[in-house]
């Protein structure tokens, strides 16, 4: 599992354009936006790959100017035991 948010900075004249583009992608939410462009944006997915994916596809999405990661958690949901020495 990963979760990460980043925030975007877009054409204002394109936010809506961009807004559709983002709502289409599987896993993305968006959390916040302003009338100048910015929005917050949720990223959920099963491995970084496919985050890493994800972020290339904001970075080309209509309008986007800007994508910065802001908080990222990932976990395996590999179970650990510990080792007694």
């Amino acid at each position: 599992m990963n979760i990460s948010s980043a925030i975007l900075h877009v054409a204002p004249a394109r936010i809506d354009e961009a807004r559709t583009a983002l709502l289409a992608m599987s896993g993305v939410e968006i959390h916040a936006q302003s009338p100048e462009g910015k929005m917050v944006v949720i990223l959920e997915d099963d491995d970084l790959e496919s985050a890493a994916n994800k972020y290339v596809a904001l970075h080309a999405a209509p309008g986007v100017a800007s994508v910065a990661m802001v908080y990222q958690y990932s976990d395996d949901d590999i179970d650990t035991e510990e080792v007694k020495a």
